[in-house]
C-alpha cells in the first residue's frame, strides 16, 4: 500500500495525473523520479546516470507522451471481464520478473497465462529493458527461440 499509490492514481485518474505532468517538467521529473525508485533498496544514479535520466524525462516531456504510458493502467483496471474468464488464454506466454519490480509469484502467473517460460532475472526493475537490456533481450531471444525447435 506504502508504494502502491502511484498505481491507484494512474489507474483511476489517469487524464488528471497527465494534464499536471504534461504542464509541469518539475513534476514529471517527480512523479518519473519517485515511480522509478519507489520500494527499492538500490540509489537510483546506481542504476542510471543523470543524463539517462534527464533523456527519459525529456522524451516525456517534449512529445507529451506521459498520458499514454500511464493509461494502460487505467485500461487494465477498467477492462471488461471476459466471457471466458477464469480460462486461460492459449498464446504461449513468458515471464521475466525482475527483482526491483513488484513481487510476482509463479504460481499467479500460471493461473493467469499459458506460462511456458518464468526467469528470474538477476538484476533489474520495472523498465528492464532500459535497465539491463542485455539481460531483457536475451530472454527474449530464448523464449522465441523455443518455437524455432
Amino acid at each position: 500500500m506504502e508504494e502502491g499509490a502511484f498505481n491507484m492514481v494512474q489507474s483511476t485518474r489517469p487524464q488528471s495525473l497527465a494534464y499536471g505532468l504534461n504542464d509541469s517538467p518539475v513534476g514529471l521529473a517527480a512523479w518519473i523520479l519517485s515511480f522509478m525508485n519507489a520500494g527499492v533498496s538500490i540509489d537510483l544514479e546506481e542504476r542510471f546516470t543523470k543524463d539517462e535520466l534527464l533523456t527519459n524525462i525529456m522524451i516525456y516531456w517534449v512529445t507529451e507522451t506521459i498520458n499514454s504510458s500511464i493509461r494502460i493502467y487505467y485500461e487494465m483496471a477498467h477492462a471488461m471481464p471476459s466471457p471466458n474468464r477464469g480460462q486461460r488464454s492459449k498464446v504461449p506466454a513468458a515471464v521475466a520478473h525482475m527483482p526491483l519490480d513488484a513481487p510476482l509469484p509463479r504460481e499467479w502467473a500460471e493461473r493467469n497465462v499459458n506460462l511456458k517460460r518464468f526467469t528470474g532475472m538477476p538484476r533489474g526493475g520495472h523498465f528492464s529493458a532500459w535497465e539491463v537490456p542485455e539481460l531483457y533481450a536475451k530472454d527474449l531471444q530464448e523464449f522465441f527461440g523455443e518455437f524455432r525447435k
